[in-house]
């Protein structure tokens, strides 16, 4: 008999109850009322009905045919309960303070085939919840992306929340709902939050589940409330590139490689075109079955800077339109410049065996370059140097000569980041070192670190190997020479040699390149402290400086497409960022969320919201109201004009 309990109406104020007692003087005044018309009679006959009046004017006659008492009498009635605000209890718990986080990541755009997005049918349901508010209920709005933002205080201001739920809309990158739940739980300290409600397509980072295979979506997170979980349905139908990314096949040619993958709910086919500068450079016809993906290689130009645009033409209907296009920017090939002084002949014949690499000084002493993509030396003055990737030999930074002294004893290394990309398969454990970095008294890791040193390597007694990034650089010291080590005749060493070489030809976009996701752009490095103005692919302007390297960094890029960097009008870079998220182009669905301690499933049925009912009271007294008006006020039979 639930569903016969929640048709019977709750009042929210059963005080206004009160009002029920302007009955009274309502009917008292109609007893002591009395109107007597003065008329003019010729018989004494009709004094009869000056009889028939007293006997109107006793107690309780009044109430016969008098339609005036009884519509007033109703209108208060219904003002009554109005002011009780009724309403129809749902199956909802009541909650005082209600955070609501929606999904907004980029597969929450994805449009069916009536051209519904998945947000629209997320907003309808929260717009139910905002119109069922009752005057003790609040809500706040936290929409889930890239990051947790907050739309609206705590508030009952149904105008408030349907203003800043209609400006809600979908950003082109995968959702990270573990920062709404860390913002919801920032304001549970001050308010109480018993329950938190999450509405998405349950197209969340996913990862295999050790028991069963499938996917399943785990958040480092541990619940301080409880979460109810609202899953809206799939899109259908999706496929969309995932990954976009060039290597140099020679100094002449690029190999472009394109991976498109669609959804397991169908099969899909489209056409691919990949343009260099506004050229179509190739154009293939793919047919993907279900779940289906295909690798594609282009061959690109090297001798000239290159702006790939590729682009999907899908036959058939596709759910998210801003998967379907990438860019990628390729740099000129060219060879590395690499500064080396002669005297670390260990390091310059090293790399002076490599193929499309400039080494200085040249044999006459002479440096035709300005700034180098690597810079390998064992002289502290050369710290000045610009280069993307610097190596030194034998050197203590000046902030740390305070902290580490070299003693001329034999050092042993006891361990060292083994996935640290200079020391990738690079062993270690049986090199003789002939110079002890020691840490001076007082001094610990933590000492190191907080001047921004990452401790790549561990001694006996202090740090060999360290690294400090600069913005986009990185620099590398090891503290002891490696002239007084074994280390230039072990096997590791041309292996270290090459794992610096590949940095700092990744690092200057010699070797491979792969094409900037939503989410940041990539740093750029420009003019030092420099304003620019960067617009978005929607027209919005944004105004940000670099910084005293150089690099312009930390500029948000929710939006796919292609973003303009210019100085003082003039444009100075362009780059293009898409989606390429597999998961958001799959549109894999879970349906359980787990946290640290238990797991959370998607609700089977929408829960029902209170439905306010005083509305209705008070539209009907409005209206009986404007019945008595036209009664009373109507021009009576029989009256000429």
């Amino acid at each position: 008999m639930s569903w016969l309990t929640n048709l019977i109406p709750s009042f929210f104020h059963p005080m206004g109850a009160i009002l029920f007692a302007l009955m009274i003087p309502v009917i008292i005044f109609y007893f002591l009322k009395l109107r007597r018309t003065r008329v003019e009679i010729s018989s004494l006959a009709l004094w009869q009905q000056v009889i028939n009046d007293q006997r109107v004017n006793a107690p309780f006659q009044k109430f016969k045919r008098n339609i005036l008492l009884l519509l007033q009498l109703l209108l208060l009635c219904l003002i009554a309960l109005a002011a009780m605000q009724p309403y129809l209890r749902g199956n909802a718990e009541q909650l005082t303070y209600l955070p609501i986080l929606v999904d907004v990541s980029a597969s929450m755009g994805g449009v069916d085939e009536k051209g519904e997005t998945r947000l629209d049918l997320a907003k309808a349901e929260i717009r139910e919840i905002i119109d069922g508010l009752l005057p003790n209920q609040k809500l706040t709005l936290i929409a889930v992306g890239a990051s947790a933002r907050r739309l609206t205080e705590f508030t009952d201001n149904k105008q408030i929340l349907r203003d800043a739920l209609g400006k809600l809309e979908v950003q082109d990158v995968p959702s990270h709902v573990v920062d709404g739940l860390r913002l919801a739980q920032a304001l549970s300290r001050t308010q109480e939050i018993e329950s938190v409600r999450f509405y998405s397509d349950g197209n969340l980072p996913t990862k295999p589940n050790p028991a069963t295979g499938k996917p399943m979506a785990e958040v480092d997170f541990d619940l301080p409330f409880r979460v109810d979980f609202f899953q809206i349905d799939p899109a259908g139908n999706n496929l969309g590139i995932t990954a976009l990314n060039a290597r140099r096949a020679t100094p002449e040619t690029w190999d472009v490689f394109l991976r498109v993958e669609g959804t397991a709910s169908g099969s899909t086919e489209t056409d691919v075109i990949l343009k260099a500068n506004g050229e179509t450079v190739g154009e293939e016809h793919l047919v993907l079955g279900p779940g289906e993906a295909q690798r594609l290689v282009f061959k690109v130009d090297a001798q000239v800077d290159e702006f790939l645009e590729a682009t999907l033409k899908p036959n058939g209907h596709d759910a998210i339109k801003v998967d379907n296009q990438a860019w990628l920017n390729l740099p000129k090939g060219r060879d590395v410049d690499v500064y080396c002084p002669g005297e670390l002949t260990t390091f310059r014949h090293a790399i002076e065996a490599l193929e499309g690499v400039d080494v200085f000084p040249l044999a006459d002493g002479s440096v035709n370059a300005a700034e180098f993509d690597l810079l390998i030396s064992d002289k502290s003055d050369d710290v000045q140097k610009s280069a993307s990737v610097a190596v030194f030999i034998g050197v203590v930074p000046d902030d740390l000569k305070e902290l580490i002294t070299i003693e001329d004893q034999q050092a042993e290394v006891i361990d060292w980041q083994r996935d640290a990309q200079i020391l990738q398969h690079v062993q270690l454990k049986e090199v003789v070192i002939s110079e002890l970095p020691v840490k001076n008294q007082g001094i610990e890791d933590l000492h190191i670190e907080e001047l921004g040193y990452t401790i790549l390597a561990h001694g006996n007694r202090g740090p060999l190997i360290l690294s400090k990034r600069d913005g986009i650089r990185v620099q590398y010291f090891l503290l002891f020479h490696t002239d007084r080590s074994t280390l230039p005749y072990r096997v590791g060493f041309p292996v270290l040699v090459a794992n610096i070489m590949t940095e700092a030809m990744q690092r200057a976009s010699l070797t491979e390149i792969r094409a900037p996701s939503t989410g940041v752009l990539p740093g750029l490095e420009l003019e030092k402290k420099t304003a620019y103005r960067v617009t978005s692919p929607d027209g919005k302007h944004e105004t940000r400086s670099s910084d005293d390297n150089g690099v312009l960094k930390g500029i948000s890029a929710t939006m796919a497409g292609e973003y303009e960097i210019r100085q003082s009008g003039e444009l100075v870079s362009k780059i293009g960022v898409g989606l390429l998220n597999a998961t958001e182009t799959r549109l894999e669905t879970v349906d359980t969320i787990t946290f640290n301690e238990l797991s959370v499933e998607a609700e089977g049925e929408r829960l029902l919201t209170d439905k306010p009912l005083w509305e209705w009271f008070a539209a009907v007294a409005f209206f009986v109201l404007l019945f008595e008006w036209w009664y009373f006020q109507k021009k009576p039979a029989g009256i000429p004009d």
